[in-house]
């Protein structure tokens, strides 16, 4: 992708991590749009083929110098390559060391968060909509009747804050239920 030319001057045409190649690239720093280049990066091409690489750590000591733009974006992408390599010494001082607005550290640490999975009794992922069937007797509390095994559940809704729960409804009454005691269907 090209390189907008306002990003381009925001560093003097160099790359924003290791400022010593010229910007070829500009980088978006998710989950945030490029409708800003406030949420953007300017990159070399060594830099931009680096950031998916797993043994690039030599390269990105450039980010000992990057990781104190004044750039929110920079600040971002610098300190996620440097949370890839906190087992080596250097990367984990970096980290110590440097005090960056909550807002950015969370924005750098996105990238790693892992989206909630809902599996059943055989590991099975669930999604909304989806069709159960109970693999076991359960009592349903605040009611007087026992879902039987084997009762089919349809169009499920995940619990959004716990992976181990799903919604559905059995005799016209929406209840919680485990995932450990379903079977997608």
């Amino acid at each position: 992708m090209s390189i907008s030319q306002k990003l381009k001057e925001r560093n003097g045409e160099l790359c924003e991590l290791c400022n010593s190649e010229t910007a070829t690239h500009d980088y978006t720093v998710s989950p945030k749009n490029d409708d800003s280049i406030e949420n953007q990066v300017a990159l070399c091409n060594t830099c931009l083929e680096a950031i998916d690489s797993k043994d690039a750590s030599f390269h990105w000591r450039c980010v000992e110098g990057s990781i104190w733009s004044v750039e929110p974006s920079v600040q971002a992408l610098s300190y996620r390559i440097l949370q890839n390599y906190k087992e080596e010494d250097w990367a984990n001082n970096l980290i110590s060391s440097v005090d960056l607005d909550e807002n950015v550290i969370q924005w750098a640490l996105s990238a790693f968060e892992v989206a909630d999975v809902h599996k059943d009794a055989f590991g099975n992922t669930l999604e909304n909509g989806d069709t159960i069937v109970l693999t076991q007797a359960l009592n349903v509390k605040g009611t007087n009747f026992t879902a039987s095994k084997g009762t089919v559940v349809k169009k499920i809704k995940l619990v959004h804050d716990n992976v181990e729960q799903v919604e559905g409804k059995i005799n016209d009454q929406t209840i919680v239920i485990l995932c450990k005691y379903t079977k997608k269907n």
